[in-house]
């Protein structure tokens, strides 16, 4: 399975106001770093790609620009990239752009005043909604009509990966599956099991992390729902028809032991101890020395049309560090960063998806020489990510303990779990 490297750190980053106040982080004067060019220096994820996609960016643009040099580093070392730079905000050690950025974090990161509002610089704004189109306006402030302290930079559509030998084992259609609804998913998943294909059919991470809804309920629910986030309007909008109809098919699930309650020791998809999981196009990479895999949309109660099927960006965003004393050239590295040939670059070296519009057009080369990747390209397009609200990882390790408890290991009712955790946090959004 996935292994994902985020950790809960709910109570550091609701402390960050006050963390901050007491470190007295004012030294960089803001209008004079606001037009000031010079070095500077930015933070990558330690992924293999991304890492030799930082590296190639960098090397080109110091080439041009000998007083303006681009220093790249690693995220410092910690139980989650969130954690690490929710730390380095709190000591004001953050570097000039940081290209790692959860939205789900982010919002605490701007009431703290760690981040930069891009569309204080000249085209910000143009930028990021002429690359992004009207997508990019779910990751502004304001509901989409105020300021970007985040550039969408890429995402991972979430899809329903496969295993091709496993589903011909079980006598299942492995070109055209048809597991567009919950009950063709449900029955498929019996018949892998009773057929002894495999032990089970999909193995879902059963830990308590904050980030595991995103693995499992969400990119459902966002399908079942056409897009609805988790919170909308300063509401909680899971306890719903919709919302009930994703967890009970998940408890289904669990209650037929078609998926595990405990964690998987090993890669459950490579060793063929499972035969589906939920996966962005970074599986790709991971499994296609290792199984003949497929991908189709995540399913829905009745079977909503794969050109309609909306599903989890689990995007990673860039954003722009208050303590940078050089924004002038930080703003310009990031636009140059972004454009449509580092863009492309990016894509080429990672597989995961630009949030760009029309992406199957602007790179058809790419995608030609790549094929499994062109129904990921065709997904980018109907993404929706988590939503924009301060305390955001508190509230998803609220929402997780509940499903855990509701679904996983069905200590409580599906109904009194929803409605009891959406209570819990309508009372804390109010707060």
């Amino acid at each position: 399975m996935r292994t994902l490297t985020r950790r809960t750190f709910g109570t550091a980053a609701l402390a960050l106001p006050l963390a901050l106040a007491a470190c007295g982080r004012s030294a960089v004067d803001s209008q004079e770093a606001a037009t000031a060019r010079g070095p500077i220096s930015i933070w990558v994820s330690t992924n293999e790609q991304e890492l030799a996609w930082g590296r190639a960016v960098c090397e080109a643009w110091n080439t041009e620009h000998e007083d303006e040099q681009v220093t790249l580093q690693e995220i410092p070392a910690g139980s989650s990239s969130e954690e690490a730079i929710t730390a380095a905000i709190v000591a004001g050690t953050t570097p000039d752009l940081i290209f790692n950025i959860s939205p789900a974090a982010l919002p605490d990161w701007v009431r703290a005043g760690g981040l930069v509002d891009l569309t204080t610089f000249e085209g910000g704004r143009r930028h990021i909604e002429e690359r992004g189109g009207t997508r990019a306006r779910d990751y502004a402030e304001d509901e989409g009509k105020g300021g970007y302290y985040q550039l969408p930079w890429k995402s991972n559509p979430v899809m329903l990966m496969y295993n091709r030998k496993i589903f011909a084992d079980a006598g299942l259609d492995a070109e055209e599956p048809g597991l567009d609804t919950f009950d063709q998913l449900l029955d498929a998943s019996r018949r892998i099991v009773s057929s002894g294909a495999a032990g089970s059919a999909i193995w879902p991470s059963p830990t308590s992390d904050f980030y595991q809804p995103w693995s499992d309920f969400y990119p459902l629910y966002l399908a079942q729902t056409g897009g609805t986030r988790l919170i909308e309007d300063g509401s909680t909008t899971f306890d719903s028809p919709d919302g009930l109809a994703v967890a009970r098919m998940w408890r289904s699930m669990y209650d037929e032991e078609l998926a595990p309650r405990e964690q998987s020791t090993d890669d459950a998809m490579t060793t063929g101890a499972t035969a589906m999981q939920l996966a962005g196009p970074y599986a790709i990479a991971t499994y296609k020395d290792a199984i003949d895999y497929g991908f189709m949309p995540v399913p829905t109660t009745e079977g909503i049309p794969a050109g309609k099927t909306i599903t989890f960006a689990d995007s990673k965003n860039v954003s722009l560090c208050s303590t940078s004393r050089n924004r002038l050239t930080a703003w310009d590295f990031l636009a140059f960063a972004t454009d449509e040939e580092w863009d492309g670059k990016l894509l080429e070296l990672t597989g995961q998806m630009p949030l760009r519009q029309d992406l199957a057009s602007v790179y058809p080369d790419y995608f030609e020489k790549n094929p499994d990747y062109t129904s990921f390209a065709d997904q980018a397009d109907r993404v929706a990510d988590v939503p924009y609200v301060s305390g955001g990882i508190e509230i998803w390790q609220r929402f997780r303990d509940a499903y855990s408890g509701a679904v996983i290991f069905g200590t409580d009712s599906v109904e009194q779990g929803l409605s009891d955790v959406a209570h819990q946090i309508d009372a804390l959004i109010k707060e």
